[in-house]
């Protein structure tokens, strides 16, 4: 068992370095197979030493095989095992037909699965489909994975949970809940995205002793995102080296957006940090935090004077889509300062064909539908896709926001892995924007800036999760928790 690595494949990469053992290291298929075998029973024997039953469901692939291959170990090492099988095992492809009967030659025997007469015990080992499945779950199938998920064992997926996408981490109409997910070759990308967190469980990852032959010289389709560490500031430094930035938002009814934004840029070691806002609104919002410079602005000349100070603009916290808004969206996009757009920013960018390589936008989903004149549901159905389409449409810097956020600026996809669902409570977007104008305005590229904004942010958000638990987390938490994280 290997170490997993930053990289990330999609589904034909993976396909491809198994080919290519297989055609050009002469690494025979079955043994590949024997090779995911022991180290899905290595995971079994370590993780759950007391145990001595298993259940295993085999579907119509070398996804099968593989359970046929565990199945084997386990009878050899005397564990009580049964195995459901989906499809006639007699039909399987060639490598999964020979694991078939090498557990017949073991001792082993295959039952079909029936629901709600079939018993699941000890360890469950689902292996019903791999990284091929395509389509929603059939009928039978979906059964089986209802029954996997209605019982109190534990479960060890074998590549990628049933029924989940390899690729894009949808769920093909349901899927299978894993405690472990034991993936082979390398790590796939729709394990850390889209709804893969609620079902993948911990992620390990064997590369079957391929991995220096094979993916070594093979690009990555994607990488997880790590931790940027900002460099020591100099002695004699002062707010002049640290930037400027201007906040533009708040419209009537929504200051605590652009307070929160505030709150972040200063936090994450911005020099100066300016707010426009409604008239209104100017005379208070720093109250509790007079470091932050608060203007009331009704008119698009009087933001214009603001620019003229700011090094950095984050503009859409609270901004809304009125008449205000608008101007002030127009004046700053007027402008030739970079700038990060969220919220009512990025639904007034729809309206426009406007594209730019010195903003950064960042879109959750419904936003990201906005942006592109599609459905939520297809940004869900393939978030890589999505995130490509908005940076080639509208330059820049992206980021798509939700579980297993992606970031990309035209070339390497960055995909976060910190976060919980804590963080779904309103303001968490506005301390992101607010974070990463700070760090843009600090001299941090806008990629670098994005990559580390989102880091930090989530595991802001994991540090008080595990200290305070994940209900009832704020977004005006996270601040704080951002400094001694960048520091």
């Amino acid at each position: 068992m290997q170490t997993p690595s930053n990289k990330l494949y999609c589904t034909a990469q993976i396909r491809e370095a198994e080919r290519y053992a297989i055609d050009e290291l002469a690494i025979p298929g079955r043994e590949l197979m024997r090779r995911a075998g022991y180290a899905l029973f290595e995971q079994i024997r370590r993780r759950w030493p007391e145990q001595s039953t298993i259940t295993v469901f085999c579907g119509a692939g070398n996804n099968g095989g593989d359970g046929y291959d565990v199945a084997t170990l386990a009878l050899q090492a005397n564990y009580q095992v049964t195995v459901y099988s989906l499809t006639d095992p007699n039909g399987l492809p060639g490598d999964a037909l020979s694991a078939y009967q090498d557990f017949l030659q073991a001792g082993g025997s295959v039952s079909d699965f029936e629901a709600g007469q079939s018993q699941l015990l000890g360890v469950i080992v689902d292996a019903l489909f791999g990284i091929g499945l395509s389509r929603d779950v059939g009928d039978a199938y979906a059964l089986a994975i209802a029954a996997i998920n209605a019982s109190a064992c534990p479960v060890v997926a074998v590549d990628v949970p049933s029924g989940l996408h390899a690729y894009t981490g949808s769920v093909l109409g349901c899927a299978v809940k894993a405690d472990v997910t034991v993936t082979f070759i390398g790590l796939k990308c729709g394990l850390f995205t889209g709804e893969a967190a609620e079902y993948c469980g911990e992620i390990v990852c064997s590369t079957l002793d391929i991995e220096d032959a094979v993916l070594a010289a093979m690009p990555p389709f994607a990488l997880l995102l790590d931790k940027i560490d900002l460099p020591r500031r100099a002695r004699i430094a002062h707010k002049g080296h640290f930037g400027h930035v201007l906040l533009v938002g708040g419209n009537l009814g929504y200051t605590g957006a652009i307070r929160l934004a505030g709150e972040a840029a200063l936090r994450s070691g911005a020099g100066l940090v300016s707010i426009a806002t409604r008239a209104a609104h100017g005379g208070f919002i720093n109250i509790g935090r007079p470091e932050l410079m608060c203007h009331g602005v009704e008119c698009g000349e009087t933001l214009q004077a603001l620019l003229q100070k700011a090094s950095v603009v984050v503009i859409g916290p609270g901004l809304g889509q009125d008449d205000w808004g608008r101007e002030m969206f127009n004046t700053v996009l007027a402008s030739d300062k970079p700038c990060v757009l969220d919220a009512d920013a990025l639904n007034l960018l729809a309206e426009q064909s406007l594209r730019r390589e010195n903003w950064i936008l960042t879109p959750h989903p419904g936003e990201a539908a906005r942006l592109l004149g599609c459905s939520t549901r297809q940004i869900s159905a393939d978030r890589f896709a999505a995130l490509a389409d908005i940076q080639n449409q509208y330059g820049g810097v992206c980021l798509l926001k939700g579980a297993g956020t992606l970031i990309s600026g035209g070339d390497t996809v960055y995909v976060g892995t910190t976060g919980n669902p804590g963080m779904a409570s309103g303001g968490m977007g506005d301390v992101l924007s607010g974070l990463i104008g700070g760090l843009l305005a600090q001299g941090v590229s806008l990629d670098e800036a994005t990559r580390l904004g989102v880091y930090a942010h989530g595991e802001a958000a994991d540090s008080l999760a595990l200290e305070f638990g994940e209900r009832g987390l704020l977004a005006g938490d996270l601040p704080e928790r951002i400094r001694k994280l960048l520091n």
